[in-house]
């Protein structure tokens, strides 16, 4: 069992982040949020999925009124990403926010921060300091000489301590960098020396392929250490996709209950479709809450020994296969029905 870190608690639209809370699972929409009718249609799916936070990206003023319209017609709690402009970061506050993701390094002055934290305070909504290794500050480069772990977490050293000296405790943290290990020095140096909640993840970590692995490395070693309260795995493609990989970090570490898939790598021995049923059965189970193990194996002579442990299982033979429970043998199946006779015997106890 993993022992979690102490942290406060932040309140994000009815969502608890932090205290040994559940880790929370955000991820962003892609769409251009003025667009209202995709970005709602990409937040159902993104809800759908599994998420429990989204974040915005709200570049202008037509995209702060597309956001009070997308706040509207969703209970998904929704996060407005800011740069640059404190003014949109107001605006999107009175258009609904249910918190502010700021740079506070990138908005322009400690009186433009201030005027951010004063109207977060009066709407009771946290707001989430990011630091990342693209948008450092101009002096903590030329005294450390590179984004470095050591800069990164004193720029949101500083700024929480700014933030708390202004008397608003209301706040998450994200260190990012699309280094791995950058990023994981960074973040425990930060738990180190705060109890702010911290919303981790590897940025611009890459595809779905390669951004997977590379995000379960540097998130999945800080999950396993106790460090972080909620997570994004960030990935170029459709941000659905970011859920899944999430869910799997998450179940891997058992911090999060669910179906888990397990299959074979295949060999000479094979007489089925191992990765086609998989990823089949993968998407039959996504929606279930039932901590299970679901093994798809390739065939009869390692298949039900080596899955003994799982709840339920298929071991591939000549044109059939064997549907198995904790390793002990149910019935033969016809390939082309092990999948619904499968789903039978899972849906028979979920």
């Amino acid at each position: 069992m993993i022992q979690r870190k102490t942290t406060r608690v932040i309140n994000v639209g009815g969502v608890l982040i932090g205290g040994g809370n559940p880790v929370v699972i955000q991820s962003m929409t892609n769409t251009k949020t003025h667009d209202a009718e995709a970005t709602l249609a990409q937040i159902e799916a993104l809800q759908t999925a599994g998420c429990q936070v989204v974040r915005l990206a709200v570049l202008d003023m037509e995209a702060v009124s597309a956001f009070k319209k997308i706040k509207e017609k969703t209970t998904m709690p929704l996060v407005a990403d800011i740069h640059f402009d404190y003014r949109l970061a107001i605006a999107s506050i009175e258009a609904g926010a249910d918190k502010i993701r700021i740079n506070p390094g990138n908005i322009g002055s400690k009186e433009r921060v201030n005027a951010v934290i004063d109207a977060a305070r009066s709407s009771k909504i946290p707001i989430r300091i990011g630091v990342n290794s693209g948008s450092l500050e101009k002096h903590l480069i030329d005294k450390y000489g590179s984004p470095c772990p050591e800069a990164l977490a004193e720029s949101a050293l500083s700024w929480i301590s700014y933030f708390e000296k202004e008397n608003f405790g209301d706040i998450a943290v994200s260190i990012k960098a699309s280094e791995v290990l950058t990023t994981i020095k960074a973040c425990r140096k930060l738990a180190e020396l705060t109890d702010v909640p911290q919303h981790i993840g590897i940025t611009e970590s890459g595809t779905v392929r390669s951004g997977s692995i590379r995000s379960a490395v540097g998130i999945g070693t800080l999950l396993a250490e106790g460090i972080g309260d909620t997570i994004r795995v960030s990935l170029a493609g459709d941000p659905v996709q970011e859920i899944y990989a999430a869910k799997e970090i998450l179940k891997s570490l058992e911090l999060m209950e669910g179906p888990v898939v397990i299959a074979c790598p295949t060999c000479g021995r094979t007489e089925i479709d191992v990765e086609s049923l998989a990823q089949k059965v993968e998407t039959m189970v996504s929606g279930l809450k039932t901590p299970l193990k679901i093994a798809v194996m390739g065939c009869v002579v390692n298949g039900p020994g080596e899955a003994r442990e799982a709840d339920f299982g298929i071991a591939g033979g000549k044109g059939e296969g064997l549907i198995f429970v904790k390793g002990k043998p149910l019935k033969k199946v016809p390939e082309d029905k092990l999948l619904e006779e499968l789903e039978t015997q899972i849906r028979s106890i979920t």
